[in-house]
């Protein structure tokens, strides 16, 4: 069946923009019909009746704007091949219509040029984003164009988020009583402990991520930094003395940051030929300050999403900013703890433990980052001068990828680790805890030792699956084979250990 593209897929072919991806492509054909990718997107074919009249750009934009995903970025770039004398008379044939006006208010919003400053619209106001399609923010109402603006950010940093059902399905599920559940089915003492443990194996996890041993002091700094998420005030959490602050309290004091970067940074690795192979190149330092700034209103857009995804959103909106030389990760991570607390989600003194999921399943996370960072390796063009710096030659191209990202892949891989450490991670913790107690009474009425050779014990049966291992014998020589066959069957009884 012969198709003909339509939309944001017509635009992208006609005016030669294939380094975007569009994450639904539309088609004309005879008869209509719409799958899924092996990628994930979704291609549609419409019937004969959504023909565009004239097939002009203005017509596929606006077919795009009312069926297709909206991308900031893409757009943007449609924009910057449009004349403005093409766009206003486009919107002269329709001031008040619906999809004229979204285009007249995404067009300044995107090229900072005004539109038509004589134009009075006659209508009533209209969302620019559909609730249904995507999460939207604070509503803000623009006179000019009519319409109530509740993107989730500004010219300066708006990510999108797809309300796909993938999405919909986990926002469905109460986090709040999950973790009410933990909390009610464990005594006091066993959850405090387990808890106390937590922020430990929070902090340990997230160095370890980076590839980082901290010393004892650092550790410390982190874990006290983690018990304190939710307490500061949110309007100045993002600011940039707030975050230069935490920064600073948790990285080598050599690389504590006095401002944000004013330097090209990347991140990459070193291949055995000791050639470097870069995996993402951040933004360069003339943006970050920009971006940072907003990344900040997205902060305050976001106050009626969510706490579960406005961490995804401003957690991955910073940490592909990356606006220091160190630490970024680490505090990408806190961002996550220090939004779900303030926004209720996770009482104040608990920790959903997210890193330590992170760390056992690092595939995922490596993926959920390479789905930004891999686009853009692919779009940006960089030079590297003889000291290893790197300059981007293609700015303009890449621009609008750093300011207008599509975080819904983000949006869905938090939420899911999320939901994953509730229900399988925290409840293994506290089950091994119980365990632990009744094993440690179990060798104790074998043997009445003094706790730190119980402790020690049982550390050497948990390392060797329940078997006791013969090279530690010397340090138990007061008890017999018989005394040491016993603790290990029990031991195995408890755990459930074949």
């Amino acid at each position: 069946m012969a198709v003909t593209s339509l939309g944001f897929q017509w635009l992208k072919e006609h005016y030669y923009l294939d380094h975007h991806i569009l994450t639904h492509c539309s088609y004309l054909g005879s008869r209509g019909s719409i799958e899924m990718t092996s990628k994930g997107n979704i291609e549609q074919i419409y019937g004969s009746g959504y023909a565009t009249k004239n097939n002009t750009p203005l017509e596929h934009l606006e077919f795009g704007i009312k069926y297709d995903d909206l991308n900031l970025d893409f757009l943007q770039s449609v924009f910057r091949k449009m004349r403005k004398g093409e766009v206003e008379a486009f919107i002269r044939q329709s001031p008040s219509g619906k999809y004229h006006r979204k285009i007249g208010f995404l067009y300044e919003l995107l090229t900072g040029t005004d539109l038509m400053t004589e134009l009075q619209v006659n209508a009533n106001y209209i969302d620019l984003l559909d609730e249904e399609k995507y999460i939207t923010g604070t509503m803000v109402k623009n006179s000019k164009w009519r319409i109530n603006n509740n993107l989730l950010g500004d010219h300066q940093f708006c990510p999108i988020v797809r309300r796909t059902h993938r999405l919909s399905g986990l926002l469905e599920i109460n986090i709040e009583d999950s973790i009410g559940k933990i909390r009610r089915e464990y005594p006091e003492d066993i959850f405090s402990r387990v808890i106390r443990y937590l922020y430990n194996k929070e902090t340990k996890s997230s160095y370890e991520i980076e590839k980082e041993q901290p010393s004892p002091d650092r550790m410390d700094k982190f874990i006290a930094l983690l018990m304190k998420a939710g307490s500061e005030d949110p309007a100045t959490m993002l600011s940039k003395q707030e975050l230069i602050a935490l920064q600073n309290a948790i990285v080598d004091p050599r690389y504590a940051a006095k401002d944000f970067r004013d330097f090209q940074n990347y991140v990459g690795e070193l291949l055995p030929n000791y050639q470097e192979l870069i995996h993402y190149i951040c933004p360069p330092p003339t943006l970050v300050n920009s971006l940072m700034d907003g990344l900040q209103e997205c902060w305050f857009k976001a106050n009626t999403v969510p706490a579960s995804l406005k961490a995804a959103i401003i957690s991955f909106g910073f940490v592909f900013i990356h606006p220091f030389e160190d630490g970024n990760g680490r505090l990408h991570r806190f961002l996550i703890h220090d939004i779900l607390v303030q926004g209720g989600m996770v009482p104040k003194g608990q920790i959903v433990p997210v890193s330590a999921h992170m760390l056992s399943n690092l595939k995922d996370y490596d993926y959920v980052l390479e789905k930004y960072s891999d686009p853009l390796m692919l779009r940006a063009k960089y030079e590297k001068n003889q000291v290893g710096e790197i300059s981007i030659s293609n700015l303009e191209n890449v621009e609008g990828y750093y300011r207008y990202p599509d975080l819904t892949d983000q949006c869905v891989y938090l939420l899911e680790t999320i939901h994953a450490t509730i229900k399988e991670d925290m409840p293994a913790e506290f089950a091994f805890l119980q365990r632990y107690d009744e094993a440690k009474k179990a060798l104790q009425n074998i043997v009445d030792m003094p706790d730190k050779d119980i402790n020690l014990m049982l550390i050497f049966l948990h390392q060797n699956k329940g078997e006791f291992p013969k090279r530690r014998r010397l340090q138990f020589s007061k008890l017999t084979d018989e005394e040491i066959f016993q603790m290990a069957k029990v031991y195995k009884e408890i755990y459930e250990l074949p």
